[in-house]
């Protein structure tokens, strides 16, 4: 080795330094599929750059607010005939009913836009931008109870461990934004305080992917991220010299054992470092209109809530976040639905309406793709009590509605249908693994090249069989 070094003459040695740096400056920038050893997952021409995700946890009632069942009020307190049903498993919380009384919506549908697509009067707002939406009513999945049905739409499968989307995107597009995360999480205060789902941090974790693509989540009060500020008695200048002496720490042990989690540590302190600046101006609103907030709803005044958090994430986009996910609670109406469901569309119709209308105006609807949806759908029977004007509706996995637009998206489409008891899909069925294959698309991936070898498989979001399909006739 000596011998090797002492033929190197100053030139040489600098030129080979300086492509050193240059390597692990584009180690940092790049996207990791490139850096490793499989196949690059573009080739398609991409029309979204980035992905706003509007997520309804506890999965609202398509019958009530998307899909109209008109026929549905003659069945009043008829029971589902098993013909419907067809021996399809109940949860538990049904499944010791003697009877399964129907429930007809109790709200008024009225269709809206050029294409005419029906919508509850639940949803005024988003009626106004519905030629903007793709509204697609066959979505099905494979799980019947909140926890796996939330870990499937999240990650592509039931089982806890997989890297959610937004980590997918992140290990695969990479970061435009070196100063913020590529994956942004904000969870929604909710109106109807009642009981709610849990929402673990698993659901926007990494997985088997490096720990850097996990999900950042920002908070509406406090720092927005957690030890973002310094501690008391300790100055900007102190913590950076803390967190490079934590780095030379980090680098020796990294160069001593090579696990690349010590990497993605190092990583992360140095973001959390930049984020110190980034993180105060992204959060600070003072130089938003009385147009915007008349745009959003007077909540988006308020931290935390589901309206300041979509104007939030119209911020990160615009600072070109890869992913941003909202969480909204309360949506879980086994019963009190008429009394619940309406408070659940106060804290969200305007603030989601108001989001597409915002995006289009400045110009970056064209490349962002937003999703609004829940896990699963909700039964046509009533559970508990029967009244004209209270009922509640169990989970239903065979079908619901979830909506997209923006980058890449056809607007003023209506796809897949149900029977008329909205029971079962029959018109254009979607896979949770199809809508992530499409969403993916938009994005210009081809979701069977995204791929990460572990445990000795290539693992894909669509699942390793990838038999998911792209949804054609949503694309613009």
């Amino acid at each position: 080795m000596s011998s090797v070094i002492e033929t190197l003459d100053r030139r040489s040695f600098l030129g080979r330094s300086l492509w050193g740096l240059g390597a692990s400056a584009l180690n940092h920038l790049m996207p990791e599929y490139l850096l490793a050893d499989q196949t690059q997952p573009s080739g398609l021409k991409a029309r979204a750059k980035r992905v706003i995700y509007l997520f309804m946890s506890g999965a609202p009632s398509q019958l009530d607010l998307y899909d109209h069942k008109p026929g549905m009020e003659k069945w009043f307190d008829r029971d589902l005939p098993d013909s419907v049903r067809k021996g399809q498993r109940l949860t538990t919380m049904t499944s010791g009913q003697s009877r399964f009384p129907i429930a007809p919506t109790k709200y008024v549908f009225k269709r809206h836009g050029q294409a005419g697509a029906e919508l509850s009067e639940l949803l005024p707002h988003t009626s106004r931008v519905v030629d903007h939406l793709a509204i697609v009513r066959s979505v099905h999945t494979d799980a019947i109870n909140h926890d796996p049905a939330i870990t499937m739409i999240q990650t592509g499968d039931q089982r806890p461990g997989k890297p959610s989307l937004g980590a997918w995107l992140s290990y695969g597009l990479g970061s435009e934004n070196q100063n913020l995360p590529a994956y942004v999480v904000l969870n929604s205060t909710w109106t109807a305080k009642r009981d709610a789902q849990a929402l673990y941090a698993r659901l926007w974790g990494s997985g088997f992917l490096p720990s850097r693509h996990q999900g950042v989540r920002m908070r509406g009060a406090g720092d927005p991220v957690l030890y973002l500020s310094n501690p008391a008695g300790v100055d900007t200048e102190t913590r950076k010299r803390m967190l490079d002496g934590l780095k030379s720490m980090n680098q020796r042990q990294l160069d001593i054992v090579g696990d690349p989690e010590i990497k993605a540590r190092i990583a992360q302190y140095e973001m959390a470092f930049r984020m110190q600046r980034s993180v105060p101006e992204l959060t600070d609103f003072s130089g938003e209109s009385e147009a915007t907030y008349r745009l959003y709803g007077e909540d988006a005044r308020t931290p935390g809530t589901f309206a300041s958090n979509c104007l939030l994430a119209r911020r990160l986009i615009e600072r070109d976040v890869r992913c941003v996910q909202i969480f909204h609670r309360g949506w879980d109406h086994h019963g009190d639905l008429p009394r619940d469901l309406p408070l659940q569309c106060q804290d969200i119709d305007q603030p989601s309406a108001a989001l597409i209308q915002d995006l289009e105006q400045r110009g970056l609807l064209d490349d962002t793709l937003v999703v609004w949806g829940g896990e699963f759908g909700r039964t046509i029977y009533c559970q508990g009590k029967l009244e004209r004007d209270n009922y509640g509706r169990d989970h239903h996995p065979r079908c619901f509605t979830m909506w997209m637009a923006g980058g890449g998206i056809k607007g003023g489409v209506t796809y897949g249908a149900t029977d008329e008891f909205s029971y079962n899909i029959v018109e254009n069925p979607v896979h949770i693994r199809d809508l992530n294959a499409t969403m993916l698309h938009c994005l210009g991936v081809d979701h069977r090249k995204l791929t990460y070898r572990f445990q000795g498989l290539d693992q894909r979001l669509t699942g390793i069989d990838a038999q998911a399909h792209v949804i054609k006739p949503l694309l613009a």
